[in-house]
């Protein structure tokens, strides 16, 4: 890579970074990646998504590679120097894959409004059967719950063989079980099971109350 490259390169690592710390409450991750290289299938059903995985894999300093769409790197010509590959070249993901790198990939091919999984593409098992890697499912939800900022929740699962349908099983459970937590846990507290792994902007409300508790402070409680 050349000097400008790496710079370039730098300079949206901490945009994106930036991006996820002041736009969201905070990123909370349950389970765990496998070593060395896999097939990482996410639904897209969040703007967030295309920041919040680089973001992860930047943090645990894990080599990776994105696939992005043709038309989406013509538009962002600048996206070619940060960690992609194009989905019109997948010579360049099986290189990714056999150099050990995680390739993550979003196989709905589009951005999609939250709910239920669209149609799967099956390159995200091609990917994986050529390489004799497995695929690790990701569920991922975006949402405002009870604070100012929408808080990001990433559910890993389990390492798969290359099948299409039993990733769309899976997936499909996982965003239900994940679902269903949104919808039941109280509001003002993070998911029962994840782990907060980026920290993001407080609510105006939560502030207050840290401004308040101290102000009780010099007031002797009254």
């Amino acid at each position: 890579m050349r000097p400008w490259e790496r710079l370039l390169a730098a300079f949206f690592r901490v945009l994106f970074g930036r991006s996820v710390r002041r736009g969201l409450r905070g990123v909370w991750v349950r389970g765990a990646l496998p070593e060395g290289a896999f097939v990482l299938a996410s639904n897209h059903h969040s703007w967030w998504d295309s920041y919040l995985l680089p973001v992860l894999f930047w943090n645990a300093r894990r080599p990776f590679k994105i696939v992005v769409g043709e038309r989406r790197l013509r538009e962002f010509a600048f996206f070619r120097h940060l960690d992609t590959v194009s989905a019109a070249r997948p010579r360049e993901g099986l290189r990714a894959l056999a150099h050990g790198e995680v390739l993550i990939v979003f196989p709905e091919g589009e951005l999609r409004p939250p709910g239920a999984l669209g149609e799967l593409n099956k390159g995200v098992v091609w990917f994986a059967e050529r390489a004799g890697v497995p695929v690790v499912p990701v569920a991922s939800r975006v949402a405002l719950r009870g604070h100012e900022f929408a808080e990001a929740y990433l559910v890993f699962g389990e390492p798969l063989g290359p099948d299409l349908n039993r990733l769309r099983l899976q997936l499909e459970q996982m965003l239900t079980e994940l679902d269903h937590q949104i919808r039941t846990a109280p509001a003002e507290e993070p998911l029962p099971g994840f782990e907060r792994r980026i920290a993001g902007r407080q609510s105006t409300h939560e502030r207050m109350a840290g401004w308040g508790a101290a102000l009780g402070k010099l007031t002797g409680g009254r």
